[in-house]
């Protein structure tokens, strides 16, 4: 008997069908690898197993874990079992873990629940296995509370809460989603470990084919709600015999087309950034004032020309989304020169900065929240409109919008939608087609494609190239995904406390970078092609 069956899975919600037919098993010690664009029914499989669903939820078929018939146990079997033997990490560890809780409450909290132990052994078990995810309290103290810890850290916090207890299954929800490709490694590392020192079972939910290669023994290949394709990992990949699968694994490994950028020997730079560098105050020691000020960036110099496309890579923390903020003008250098067409950016007013706002925009990595979900895609696209010189009439805007969301492969049709209406990769070309509205110059793009599932995510990428190639658009994009920087830029900076300490063409930098910053991201980056070779050398 498998440690978890699910055999012929179905779900509705409030009549509209989400799940059919839905098999797949769980041995104890192995890894199965849950996989599908977004909407495909992933995350609804694992709340199914857990029975966290909306109470319009109808579910049919069977789901059995180390013999207990999940569907027909009551709730209170369901809470025994929730956290003791099934544990769960959610993609989003700001929102899983309790704002107004430390870190240790929140560990211990299920100790105690399950194993009724005083506070203090919950909380020398909570040292313990915060110590084995990599949270030392020597550095860590247990009185740490959630938005004191970077993402990394709170990921490790949340696997912290869902290995505390040692459970036989735990379902993974793209834990990896928001993290550097170093941390990325890292925690991969861990849920490694754990299942082979305690003989549990995985349920890796992903999107990221070459991170599931690396990791799962089987696979499983959902596509709205059914199973397209599964097996041994390294069969359905390497032979793909169902065309979903052929598509998935050309999506995650599409590069666009682009032609190399050649800047005019006598063309002015774009973007020029000298010798910039922001300080933050240290923090407070007692009553004799402060410790030395963070340098979130440190004398960083950079030059961008029309229609060029640069990549600014590294981990997360680097200092690369405060630097974009200041070329921005959404914050100001502590000292150094920021100058954008020409035009000295710091120290200017808000009305001296429309003209350089009008020509630089900005397309951020989680288009859902940057959108007010109340408004209409017209009027989300218009934003950007009042820094013209002159107001268009209401006939002229809506013509302009069309026109935007026309170049972005969207219709006129859509202006009426709202942000809920639309997929993720609908809602992130809707943020580019507000980005490009205003005929800009110049797109600082902020990991624009970290949340997308890969066939969204090869689409987005084409539609930047695209628009580089037709309307001459330079990029800045802030990434830390080798990936993207390979399919999208001339050049690549890379970033390492507040620093940058490589830069070159991006092709030659990938290939052999010299930098100790740059060789750790470039060795922990997935790769589908490596894994799957290394998985088949392995099976020999």
């Amino acid at each position: 008997m498998s440690l978890l069956d699910i055999e012929n899975l179905s779900l509705d919600i409030g009549g509209t069908p989400i799940l059919r037919d839905i098999d797949i098993t769980v041995e104890a010690g192995e890894i199965v690898g849950l996989v599908g664009e977004s909407g495909s029914g992933k995350s609804m499989t694992a709340l199914s197993v857990m029975r966290l669903l909306p109470d319009t939820a109808r579910l049919g078929g069977r789901i059995t874990f180390d013999g207990i018939d999940i569907l027909s146990a009551p709730e209170s079997a369901m809470c025994a079992l929730r956290g003791d033997d099934i544990g769960m990490v959610f993609q989003e560890p700001m929102t899983a873990l309790n704002p107004v809780k430390t870190i240790g409450e929140q560990v211990a909290e299920g100790i105690r629940l399950h194993r009724r132990v005083s506070r203090a052994e919950a909380e020398a078990q909570t040292s313990t296995i915060l110590d084995r995810v990599g949270l030392p309290t020597q550095k860590f103290p247990l009185s740490r509370y959630p938005h004191q810890l970077s993402g990394g850290q709170r990921q490790r916090v949340a696997i912290a809460i869902a290995c505390a207890l040692k459970p036989k299954l735990l379902i993974a929800d793209e834990p990896t989603t928001a993290l550097d490709v170093v941390l990325q490694a890292q925690i991969l590392d861990l849920l490694r470990e754990l299942v082979s020192e305690n003989r549990m079972g995985l349920l890796l939910i992903s999107h990221d084919l070459a991170v599931v290669t690396a990791m799962a023994d089987r696979i499983a290949i959902l596509r709205h709600g059914a199973v397209a394709d599964a097996g041994q990992t390294e069969r359905v990949l390497s032979q793909q015999t169902h065309p979903y699968t052929r598509q998935l694994v050309t999506a995650a490994t599409h590069v666009p087309a682009r032609m190399p950028h050649r800047p005019a020997e006598q063309a002015a730079p774009l973007l020029e950034v000298t010798e910039v560098s922001r300080l933050y105050p240290g923090p407070r020691q007692g009553w004799f004032g402060r410790s030395e000020p963070t340098r979130a960036v440190d004398r960083v110099s950079l030059i961008l020309h029309p229609g060029q496309s640069i990549a600014l890579v590294g981990r997360s923390g680097c200092g690369k989304s405060t630097l974009a903020r200041m070329i921005l003008a959404l914050d100001a250098p502590t000292s150094g020169s920021i100058r954008f067409d020409g035009m000295e950016l710091a120290g200017k007013s808000q009305a001296e900065l429309r003209p350089a706002r009008r020509q630089m925009q900005v397309v951020f990595q989680d288009p859902y929240g940057s959108f007010d979900p109340r408004q209409t895609a017209e009027k989300l696209v218009a934003e950007p409109l009042y820094l013209l010189d002159a107001p268009l009439s209401r006939a002229e805007t809506r013509d302009t919008v069309a026109e935007a969301l026309h170049q972005v492969g969207l219709t006129p049709q859509d202006m009426e939608k709202y942000p809920h209406e639309f997929s993720g990769g609908q809602r992130q070309r809707l943020s580019i087609a507000r980005a490009i509205i205003t005929h800009p110059k110049l797109i600082v793009a902020d990991e624009p494609v970290s949340a997308l599932d890969v066939s969204i995510r090869a689409q987005i990428l084409d539609l930047f190239a695209d628009l580089n190639r037709r309307l001459g658009i330079a990029y800045l994009f802030i990434t830390h995904d080798l990936t993207v920087a390979r399919a999208v830029s001339d050049d690549v900076l890379v970033m390492h406390d507040g620093r940058i300490v490589e830069c070159g063409k991006t092709l030659d930098v990938l290939a052999a970078p010299q930098s100790e910053a740059a060789q750790a991201l470039v060795s922990a980056a997935p790769d589908l092609h490596r894994a799957l070779e290394r998985r088949l050398r392995e099976q020999g």
